[in-house]
């Protein structure tokens, strides 16, 4: 029982840890933003800094505790600013309030991502390895193109859906809300650093929480052990599923964040393509596979660190590589983890010691 209540105590210690660097960052960002201490490239950075957190949780849900490699994630998060963005549109003239409107998009956007994700899973996820590599990425790539062909108006008639031109949209007057290749023109920019914080700390809540469930603890079972979690009677199905299907309806909530950062939204190959996804998958495995705290700390480092070092024309991406491999080294290759562990241990020896003294 001891072992167990200790076992709770230190789980509760590392989140409240997680949680109390996501509050103490934004305190020190407002301060500064109130003192005049931050340039507009970086006030510019802040929305997508919490954007970038929130998906590499998500991702780490998939890669680092379901154990599935997953390169799709753009997809959701596409799926889930478009489908906003449409509804901000469409309320835009009403006389619903900005907030409400905000807050009903994001549930939207999580929502319907949530759908996909849930319809992708239940024949992805028989898929092992590469295999699921390749179909998730063929999803993400689908969705792109399928938006960029999408057409969507509204008139008195009703809705209007085209993979043509606006031409076949048949519409009587009215608006032409997706318009092909050229995206959405006019989304409400609703974004901000404080909500986008928000979010974030509502991710990592959640993420943390099912970890340290029940159907967590089922979940890394079966990724550690597929065969000997099924014979204990786990379906192993349902709780990938439920582990893919949130991590696709917090992708989206990603999204939502990144449809009302901007004035305009296209489905172009840099914001939602693979490169997209490769890169948060690279948040996830700098800030160390399965470690939540590591992917919010990875994504800020690896987004601010390419401004920073934007005066270095000629060695910037040397040193953003040079980084990359060390971080890699630190968080993933064996003997620098036990090295970690070493000086942990250490310290945590030496502070016994200096209690038992006192």
């Amino acid at each position: 029982m001891n072992k167990v209540n200790a076992e709770k105590q230190k789980i509760t210690r590392s989140n409240l840890i997680t949680f109390g660097m996501v509050i103490i960052a934004y305190v020190i960002v407002e301060i500064m933003l109130k003192t005049g201490n931050i340039s507009s490239l970086f006030k510019g950075l802040l929305v997508p800094l919490c954007i970038y957190s929130i998906l590499a949780v998500s991702l780490n849900l998939v890669v680092g505790i379901s154990g599935e490699l997953s390169l799709g994630h753009a997809g959701f998060m596409c799926v889930g600013a478009f489908t906003s963005a449409t509804w901000s549109m469409l309320m835009s003239g009403s006389a619903m309030p900005a907030g409400l409107r905000f807050f009903i998009a994001i549930v939207i956007g999580a929502v319907s991502a949530a759908f996909f994700g849930f319809i992708i899973g239940i024949p992805v996820l028989r898929l092992k390895g590469d295999y699921l590599a390749i179909v998730t990425l063929a999803f993400g790539e689908i969705i792109k193109n399928l938006v960029n062909a999408l057409y969507f108006g509204v008139d008195a008639r009703g809705a209007h859906f085209s993979l043509e031109d606006s031409m076949h949209l048949n519409m009587e007057g009215g608006d032409i809300i997706i318009k092909g290749a050229q995206g959405i023109t006019g989304t409400p920019k609703n974004s901000n650093f404080t909500i986008g914080v928000v979010l974030l700390i509502v991710a990592l809540f959640i993420v943390l929480n099912l970890i340290n469930s029940r159907t967590g603890r089922a979940i890394m079972a079966i990724r550690d052990n597929r065969i000997a979690a099924e014979s204990v009677g786990l379906n192993v199905t349902k709780f990938k599923l439920l582990a893919f299907t949130i991590s696709a309806a917090i992708a989206g909530v990603g999204g939502v964040l990144y449809a009302h950062n901007l004035s305009s939204l296209q489905a172009l190959p840099k914001n939602f393509g693979y490169n997209q996804s490769i890169m948060i998958l690279v948040f996830v495995v700098m800030g160390g596979i399965g470690n939540i705290r590591g992917s919010v700390v990875a994504a800020v480092v690896l987004t601010v660190l390419p401004e920073l070092l934007r005066g270095l024309s000629d060695y910037r991406m040397l040193i953003y590589a040079i980084v990359l491999i060390l971080m890699m080294l630190f968080t993933s290759a064996p003997s620098w983890i036990q090295y970690r562990e070493r000086i942990l241990m250490s310290f945590k020896k030496n502070k016994t010691e200096r209690k038992e003294k006192d």
